[in-house]
């Protein structure tokens, strides 16, 4: 084999030259010489996202995207064209020689392209970049999930462009083209990292694959044929510094390098990139990690950007800190991949990940393959990442044609068509998902793997988790409890709740004009389900936009802190965790998340992070209203998540109305990680109208934990 390279990857990022396509255009636009001047061409941002350029803003595409380089002088070197990110579709292009295809927004594509640099010094690199809107939504053909397809983004936006950079990457006769690292065992004795590299030889020869995770250094030899060769050893680490969710432990990174190395000529090619150590199961929807059970307290995260190449370093650190500030062990990465500093930051934050593949709703038949396919790559792509804790391939897999602000009559229909899609067999939730859920086990055994979420269990049908949306989309606010006592298979583990709410950062619903708002522009560009708040928090009960805005925001304060407190206090009985919806929004909108676009907390993140609290104190939740002489029986629980018992906790309850109270007290030890009842309270309502109150105290040393709730007596 010949000599190994010293030369660096060549930048292609930056500013390159576009316009719209057309079948002129198409034929000369690869080979052209990039020139500034060049006639309907403008500037476009690479990373970045068409619509982002004010040119193509509104636009579908297709874009042609070129620019030119100049290859580095070097003789023996290997040349591989990378493009970390393109949305949805391209053809690519170097010195107007097609190079290849691409398909998949979220993963890197990458070609050989060394004969083509060595050729010549300037380069002019083309891309045809397509993100076509669905045409019909119940059978999509582009894996995007929430980007081409929800309803908590603008409809309008399109994300097609090439979002992240774009490199020439050097290698000597050996490549490493893929590589996938899992954690296959980790204790405090020993861990076991895999590795399952696809290489590329320029002809036959032995190599060794030299593999660094922290202090301990392993080297397999390896005959190589020539062409594409696939290698799979393990290293075991002894004696590891475990990575641990910020609530069971430290978060201890092994910094990981692989090299192949040939024998004469030195490192070949290398990879390098953290990881932690440790290991993950999920039993009946409860979590283990390194063997210690966590009751998982989560939130839906869609993306954090609808641009998501605008997303930086900072944004992520800042998001993966807020849910760690709320209390949440989770999130939900919610039908869409992020983007890769996302990951980085919750390993560092011991935040765990429930990873979502790209897909939601429904899907043409013909993408299967393709589905099976983008599954292998996303484990190769973030299998490395200690918070990754779950793989789930497909959201809601109905083939629902849900649009913002549809008419009525096309919501009953939607609604009925989800209820008939729980139980009934469907090609999405039978033979897609099947399909994926196989990829993601077989590339990834050391996970669990769930075939959809959202698919209840049923009289004919396992089931998965559980969306449900009491106080929102069905029901009362109040039926949660009743419900899962009645059928308790339903809080295995409830991935989404909650209700929508107005931000405080509010200028895009222009608020001057109440109560005459556009509510048609908000309903279809801004997520607001006016007919929902109709029921819930009526607008024309509220006489200034400000009074409005906070009732919304209380009312979703209110479900989601007493949805929280009854899931926490099915702790394993049989709740495994859940996934409160949602957390941060992607643009101006009128949605669920508890933070706003600009990250402005609404009154429900505070909710959120009270009722997330490691040790909470809650009571039956008191009825809305009580009548004078009806009795009272409320029991009393502790839940806690601290990993050692509570010892000589007080809990006192005060019920108070107006002139009076009555007080109860409790003592006694809280065991590690559970739920405690700890007494019953007992009363018979008095004949004072007015408000009647609940409060709970608990103390144990420096320990505090408090909580209320608010009821009100009638008049006789």
């Amino acid at each position: 084999m010949g000599a190994a390279t010293t030369l660096r990857p060549v930048d292609l990022s930056g500013t390159w030259r576009a316009r719209l396509a057309d079948e002129a255009a198409r034929r000369t636009f690869a080979d052209m010489q990039v020139d500034a001047s060049d006639g309907d061409w403008v500037d476009i941002d690479v990373p970045g996202h068409w619509q982002s350029t004010k040119e193509f803003t509104g636009s579908d595409g297709p874009l042609l995207c070129r620019r030119s380089f100049a290859s580095p002088a070097d003789e023996g070197t290997r040349w591989w064209l990378v493009l970390d990110g393109l949305f949805y579709q391209g053809d690519v292009w170097l010195d107007g020689g097609y190079v290849g295809a691409t398909e998949g927004y979220f993963f890197p594509h990458q070609f050989e392209v060394t004969d083509a640099v060595g050729s010549r010094r300037e380069h002019v690199l083309a891309v045809e970049v397509t993100c076509n809107r669905p045409a019909d939504l119940t059978a999509k053909r582009n894996l995007t999930g929430v980007f081409q397809h929800w309803d908590c983004l603008d409809p309008e936006w399109n994300p097609g462009g090439i979002w992240q950079p774009v490199r020439l990457e050097p290698s000597g006769p050996v490549r490493i083209a893929r590589l996938r690292t899992l954690v296959h065992e980790a204790t405090d004795v020993r861990a076991v990292v895999r590795f399952r590299a696809e290489v590329d030889a320029t002809e036959a020869g032995a190599v060794a694959f030299r593999t660094t995770i922290g202090g301990t250094e392993h080297v397999t030899d390896q005959p190589l044929a020539a062409g594409e060769n696939r290698v799979e050893w393990s290293v075991t680490v002894d004696r590891p510094d475990l990575w641990w969710p910020r609530s069971l432990g430290g978060q201890a990174m092994a910094d990981v390098a692989v090299e192949v190395v040939l024998p004469d000529t030195g490192v070949s090619d290398r990879r390098a990139f953290r990881t932690g150590l440790r290991q993950v199961r999920m039993d009946d929807w409860v979590l283990h990690v390194n063997g210690e059970r966590l009751f998982v307290k989560g939130a839906n995260q869609g993306p954090q950007r609808m641009a998501l190449a605008d997303v930086s370093v900072a944004d992520c650190e800042r998001d993966v800190g807020l849910a760690i500030d709320a209390g949440l062990d989770l999130l939900r990465v919610h039908a869409h991949v992020g983007p890769p500093a996302l990951y980085d930051a919750a390993d560092r934050g011991g935040l765990l990940l429930w990873q979502d593949l790209p897909l939601q709703w429904g899907y043409a038949a013909g993408v299967r393959k393709q589905a099976a396919r983008q599954a292998r790559e996303a484990v190769d792509l973030l299998g490395h990442h200690p918070s990754i804790a779950l793989w789930c391939g497909h959201n809601e897999p109905i083939a629902l044609d849900v649009t913002p602000g549809q008419p009525v009559e096309k919501r009953r229909r939607t609604v009925m068509r989800l209820v008939a899609g729980w139980e009934l067999p469907t090609w999405n939730k039978s033979v897609l998902d099947r399909s994926i859920k196989s990829a993601l086990a077989k590339s990834d055994p050391t996970r669990p793997v769930v075939a959809h979420s959202g698919i209840p269990p049923g009289p004919f049908a396992g089931g998965t988790d559980s969306h449900l949306y009491f106080g929102w989309y069905h029901g009362n606010e109040r039926d949660l409890p009743g419900f899962l006592a009645a059928w308790p298979r339903m809080a295995r583990f409830v991935s989404e709740f909650g209700a929508q709410a107005v931000p405080a950062n509010a200028a895009f619903m222009e608020p001057e004009r109440w109560p005459e708002l556009d509510w048609d522009r908000l309903a279809r560009r801004h997520a607001l389900q006016r007919w929902v708040f109709d029921t819930h928090v009526p607008p024309a009960e509220h006489a200034t936009f400000d009074e409005w805005r906070d009732a919304t925001q209380a009312y979703q304060a209110t479900v989601l802190k007493h949805h929280i407190e009854t899931l926490r206090r099915l702790k394993y009985r049989p709740t495994g965790g859940f996934c409160a919806f949602s957390f941060g929004e992607a643009y101006p909108a009128v949605a669920w998340s508890v933070l706003d676009d600009e990250r402005a907390p609404k009154a429900g993140y505070h909710a959120v992070a009270e009722a997330c609290r490691p040790v909470i104190v809650v009571a039956d939740r008191p009825a809305a209203a009580y009548r004078p002489g009806q009795p009272i029986a409320l029991d009393v629980h502790v839940v806690s998540d601290l990993r050692t018992p509570i010892r000589g906790a007080e809990v006192t309850a005060a019920l108070g109305w107006p002139g009076d109270e009555q007080r109860w007290r409790w003592g006694g030890d809280i065991p590690a990680d559970g739920c405690e009842r700890v007494g019953t309270l007992q009363a018979v309502v008095p004949d004072a109208p007015g408000e009647l109150t609940l409060s709970l105290d608990l103390s144990a040393g420096e320990m505090t934990a408090i909580n209320r709730y608010v009821s009100r007596i009638a008049r006789s």
